[in-house]
């Protein structure tokens, strides 16, 4: 059997810079394989349909050698194809940009060059492959379109089978405090579970953000009426309860007040290395929660979001 893999998703932008080292670590730490991915649009890179994953070992480069130690069989044959007319031209930038993000990394990588949409693309992947993580860069802010419809890091974690890392800290520091912030819920808590896995010598705090109806906000401003904080205590005793969390410093904290003031006041104070956060309440686990979102298009520091477990 296979050990499992940490999947690297660079878009081979400045906002990827991180990914590749921060992946490496993680796999070091799970003894995992690490695997660097690329997906370029299709129309860029028309692969032939039977083998639409291209391992970038299979492209040569213009001197005729080859950008790493070439398969034989089928995928040479496919690396012989994909060298003519246009598939060429399309193919051969990106190869070697993936080639050049990988270099040094250890373990040693496996490069996939893949082509069309990418959460269909590296949900395949990742699911191919066994992976356990797929780690991302930072989303490229487009104002207008990301209002109009879901961005393309939100459709990537919707479909990975998978918890998915957004790395943009500096790869070479471990993470040494993780912020979980937690609705009490099974997703929330899977997050956790999989933060202890990526950082277990961290020191784990946890915080859930009490929002109030707005009747009960204008009834007691400074603080949250008996009821909701009755519930809340209950949901976390319940939370608690459930196996394999990390110990965390301190019970997690219930504060009145939305989740981004709530998030940013505990940030501030830890100055955390690590976020963690449910993708979703457990309403709808075909949408991202309103926060996950949020966060995820401009994350504080390294944000790690998961599905229930």
């Amino acid at each position: 059997m296979r050990p499992s893999a940490i999947l690297a998703a660079s878009d081979l932008s400045p906002r990827s810079a991180q990914v590749g080292g921060r992946a490496a670590r993680i796999a070091q730490r799970l003894e995992a394989r690490l695997i660097v991915a690329h997906v370029a649009p299709a129309d860029l890179v028309e692969l032939p349909e039977e083998a639409p994953r291209v391992p970038v070992e299979a492209v040569a480069d213009e001197g005729g050698g080859a950008l790493a130690e070439a398969p034989s069989g089928p995928l040479r044959s496919l690396g012989q194809r994909l060298l003519g007319r246009r598939m060429r031209r399309g193919i051969d930038g990106p190869a070697r940009a993936l080639d050049a993000a990988a270099r040094g990394l250890l373990p040693k990588p496996e490069l996939r060059l893949l082509a069309g949409e990418p959460a269909e693309e590296l949900s395949r992947l990742a699911t191919d492959e066994g992976a356990a993580l797929m780690v991302l860069g930072l989303h490229r802010e487009r104002r207008v379109l990301d209002v109009l419809r879901l961005t393309t890091m939100e459709r990537i974690v919707l479909a990975a089978p998978v918890p998915v890392l957004i790395a943009h800290r500096d790869a070479g520091r471990p993470y040494r405090r993780v912020l979980a912030l937690t609705d009490f819920s099974p997703a929330s808590a899977a997050a956790l579970r999989f933060a202890a896995r990526l950082a277990p010598e961290a020191e784990f705090h946890a915080i859930h953000a009490l929002q109030l109806p707005l009747g009960a906000r204008l009834a007691a401003p400074d603080a949250a009426p008996d009821d909701f904080l009755t519930q809340a205590e209950q949901m976390r005793a319940a939370f608690l309860a459930a196996p394999g969390l990390p110990r965390l410093a301190e019970a997690p904290e219930i504060v009145p007040g939305g989740v981004h003031e709530v998030l940013a006041y505990r940030q501030v104070e830890l100055d955390a290395d690590l976020v963690c956060i449910g993708t979703h309440s457990g309403r709808d686990p075909e949408q991202l929660g309103n926060y996950a979102r949020d966060l995820m298009r401009a994350p504080p520091t390294d944000l790690l979001v998961a599905k229930p477990g």
